[in-house]
């Protein structure tokens, strides 16, 4: 069991190894190892104080992959789940193994929430996010586009035509959604 101070020895023999796997144990003898002398035939003790770590409480509910039966004994409560990106990572953990492609998914797609989510909580404070300043729109005509990007042998080049439009994108379908709503409501006024 992981997080015991006495972790029992489940490596195979090396007779076990050297009959399965040909060549192995070719540096067991101590005399053609250079770093030997460094090296000590028994660890010394780890100094732990517990057979098992103290456990840090738990305060609520926190994400576990299923695969394991509890949490470490020590976790980040740093940044704790929350609103509708929280629902999404709870699904991905409490339905999906580690191995499922859904799992991955579903938490970058509660990242994109999460993202969404703080744009919008951006404009209600007095320093709104500012795209064109924070992506780096206007460095780039200042800072060799073509010459940087052409010949140099870079493997983006080929996703690089999308990168405004994701960066772009997103903003100026708000703006447009923001222009209908004030537009329908001048009609309607």
């Amino acid at each position: 069991m992981p997080y015991r101070a006495d972790h029992p020895n489940r490596a195979p023999s090396s007779e076990a190894l050297r009959a399965r796997i040909p060549g192995w144990g070719a540096d067991l003898d101590t005399a053609l190892r250079p770093s030997w002398p460094m090296e000590t035939a028994a660890p010394e003790p780890t100094g732990a104080h517990w057979d098992f770590p103290d456990r840090q409480r738990e305060r609520g509910d926190r994400e576990r992959s299923i695969e394991h039966e509890m949490l470490p004994p020590v976790f980040g409560t740093a940044q704790p789940l929350h609103g509708a990106s929280g629902v999404i990572r709870r699904l991905a953990y409490r339905r999906f193994g580690e191995g499922k492609n859904t799992r991955w998914l579903l938490l970058v797609l509660g990242d994109r929430v999460d993202a969404v989510a703080a744009h919008l909580r951006s404009f209600a404070s007095a320093r709104p996010d500012n795209p064109v300043t924070q992506t780096g729109v206007l460095s780039e005509s200042r800072r060799h586009p073509v010459r940087s990007r052409l010949g140099r042998g870079r493997v983006d080049l080929r996703h690089a035509w999308l990168d405004p439009i994701i960066v772009a994108g997103p903003w100026v379908v708000w703006a447009a959604v923001v222009v209908s709503l004030l537009t329908r409501g001048r009609r309607r006024g």
